[in-house]
């Protein structure tokens, strides 16, 4: 068996939350297995080492939690801060980091984890590389959590100091390059940065295209975090709109709601179902709830402004549900093969003409479906399969 790859899970392995980010890093540990050795800085004992088991537990774990942030137990704390008095021995002394093939950083990371990478890089002479998401906090810094704005130059110039760097997109690539490029930072002094699309699971596409001319009002899903760069303001009130007029739909909606940019669309939401709307928010859901709510609809919308991927509309996609989506950037990318009505502009208006066309239009909804069903998804095996084969080959550049 060769020498496992360090996978940093310093964020994922305290959280329950399912955003894309952890939802990412969760499925490189289940693809990798063995073959990775799952590590998180430990900040109360201030240093790099291996997950503990409640840590890889959490990871495993099927549950899913409310808040975004890491937590660490109380116990999990005074351990750490025992290991620090007591010099525990740390990640460089461990056969698996002096002999890893490779040093991967899935997360977004924090200005802890940042501030201990040159540790971590002195433990391991194999090549280093870090997932790049997207530059939402530089494109939309409104729209973005001011912490994350604020984080956000100095994570970029963290990642120079990386062998390689595996963008999401080509979007999130070009605007990773393009802003070291506004910078003037020159090739020599930058890592290689390449596209390496993302995977979904795999969903047989069992669920059949919905009826529109039922009894029951259809069904309009939108799964994603309530947050202002995913445009649910402009979702609502394009929904209001059709109501006016006397449209017969109801809207559903799945995902986290964030404390500081989402509170706007969670305020509006609630007017609405106090107005009689039929509008229902179900926060976060389980893969089984997620997947009896694609089931139930007749196709989604996904209003965000930008993504670095866009799981969400692959993933409707992958269960035979047409999605209205932006056709810019990466969600362009996903949408381009097939399956969604893609938009110029994702305001009021455009939404609201949109999800009316789809609404009237069952043999176009059909072709839809149609066309998404006929489409081959990379899985996360296949992202875990290329990530690691393009890391290990990966040049070490010069110090």
């Amino acid at each position: 068996m060769s020498a496992p790859i360090l996978l940093d899970l310093s964020h994922t392995s305290h959280t329950r939350a399912r955003t894309g980010i952890q939802r990412v890093a969760r499925a490189l540990w289940r693809e990798l297995g063995q073959s990775a050795e799952p590590i998180t800085y430990d900040s109360h004992q201030r240093r790099w080492r291996v997950l503990d088991p409640w840590e890889v537990q959490n990871l495993a774990s099927d549950s899913f939690g409310s808040k975004r942030g890491a937590s660490w137990p109380l116990t999990a704390q005074l351990r750490g801060y025992a290991r620090r008095l007591l010099r525990s021995p740390a990640l460089s002394s461990q056969p698996s980091a002096l002999s890893s093939s490779g040093l991967l950083l899935p997360e977004l990371f924090s200005p802890a984890v940042g501030a201990a990478l040159p540790a971590l890089f002195a433990t391991t002479t194999s090549p280093r590389a870090a997932i790049f998401h997207d530059a939402i906090a530089l494109k939309f810094p409104e729209l973005t959590p001011s912490k994350t704005v604020a984080r956000f130059p100095v994570y970029l110039s963290e990642l120079l100091a990386f062998d390689g760097i595996a963008a999401n997109s080509d979007d999130s690539r070009d605007s990773l390059v393009g802003y070291w490029d506004w910078l003037g930072i020159p090739a020599s002094a930058r890592p290689v940065v390449i596209t390496i699309p993302l995977g979904i699971d795999p969903h047989p596409p069992t669920c059949q295209p919905s009826n529109l001319n039922s009894q029951l009002p259809p069904i309009l899903l939108s799964v994603g975090t309530l947050e202002g760069r995913k445009n649910h303001l402009a979702l609502l009130d394009a929904c209001e709109s059709l109501w006016a007029t006397g449209v017969r739909f109801e809207l559903h909606l799945i995902g986290l709601t964030h404390s500081q940019t989402g509170r706007a669309a969670l305020d509006r939401l609630h007017a609405l179902q106090i107005a009689g709307r039929p509008v229902r928010y179900a926060g976060p859901a389980s893969d089984a709830d997620l997947a009896a709510a694609y089931a139930a609809c007749a196709f989604t919308v996904y209003p965000s402004l930008m993504e670095g991927f866009g799981l969400p509309v692959l993933e409707s996609l992958a269960h035979g549900k047409p999605c209205i989506c932006s056709a810019r950037g990466a969600l362009g990318e996903s949408a381009r093969a097939g399956g969604c009505l893609a938009l110029d502009r994702v305001d009021t208006p455009a939404l609201a003409a949109a999800i009316a066309r789809l609404l009237s239009a069952p043999a176009e909804l059909v072709a839809l479906a149609t066309a998404a069903r006929a489409r081959r998804f990379r899985t996360w095996a296949d992202y875990a399969r290329d990530l690691s084969a393009w890391l290990t080959q990966l040049p070490r550049r010069r110090s």
